[in-house]
């Protein structure tokens, strides 16, 4: 089982979450958000470097009205590059930052909980790897062990048929903008949301808004 990445962080390190916005208590929503073509535009030869992020449409204003919904953001996102040996997961980091930050400028409540990310090539054939369902599963894990203030120490992540007693996950979702992120959004349990590459997460946002209690 080759399991998701995480951004800056070993897997299983203590997840600190920042409080919801106008002190909104947390009821187990999850927005699963793909990146490229999401929240930034993405590119046939991939995202290299943090100059070469450019984010779409709104879609700091999308994340920021999620958060205020009630919904933690946890962002699952397939990196080949890393496998391919194109460049590091520094570099992604450093990617990922820059993303944060523009972000943040856009909407200050547009706070991203979690990145997770599948660094393996095609043909490793990762769970983690999208349209298989391990990001997901370890994302929801993960946020779900913070909110409770677990001890990440003896924290044991669980995927696929290993992971028996799940939660309910009626009330999430995941955005992405390719078939993949559909398949995984479905073997997760989840309902998926395709997207408008050149859109992104923006032209979703109110019907999904819409549509919650």
């Amino acid at each position: 089982m080759l399991p998701p990445h995480r951004e800056s962080a070993e897997l299983t390190a203590p997840l600190k979450l920042l409080d919801l916005p106008s002190g909104k208590s947390w009821d187990g929503r999850i927005a699963y958000l793909d990146r490229d073509g999401v929240i930034n535009v993405g590119s046939e030869n991939y995202v290299n470097s943090p100059a070469e992020v450019e984010l779409l449409p709104n879609a700091g204003l999308a994340i920021g009205n999620l958060r205020r919904a009630g919904y933690r953001i946890v962002v699952v996102t397939n990196q080949s590059p890393i496998g391919r040996g194109h460049w590091d997961s520094e570099n992604l980091d450093d990617i990922h930052s820059e993303i944060r930050s523009r972000l943040l400028l856009e909407d200050s409540d547009a706070h991203l909980d979690l990145i997770l990310f599948s660094p393996y090539a095609p043909w490793e054939g990762a769970w983690a790897r999208k349209p298989n369902s391990g990001m997901l599963e370890a994302g929801r894990q993960l946020i779900d062990a913070a909110s409770s203030n677990a001890d990440f120490d003896s924290i044991k992540l669980l995927y696929d048929a290993e992971w028996v007693e799940r939660p309910d996950e009626s009330t999430s979702f995941m955005v992405g903008d390719r078939g993949v992120d559909m398949a995984a959004a479905e073997n997760h349990g989840v309902r998926g949301i395709r997207c408008d590459p050149d859109i992104g997460i923006s032209g979703v946002v109110d019907s999904i808004l819409g549509g919650v209690a």
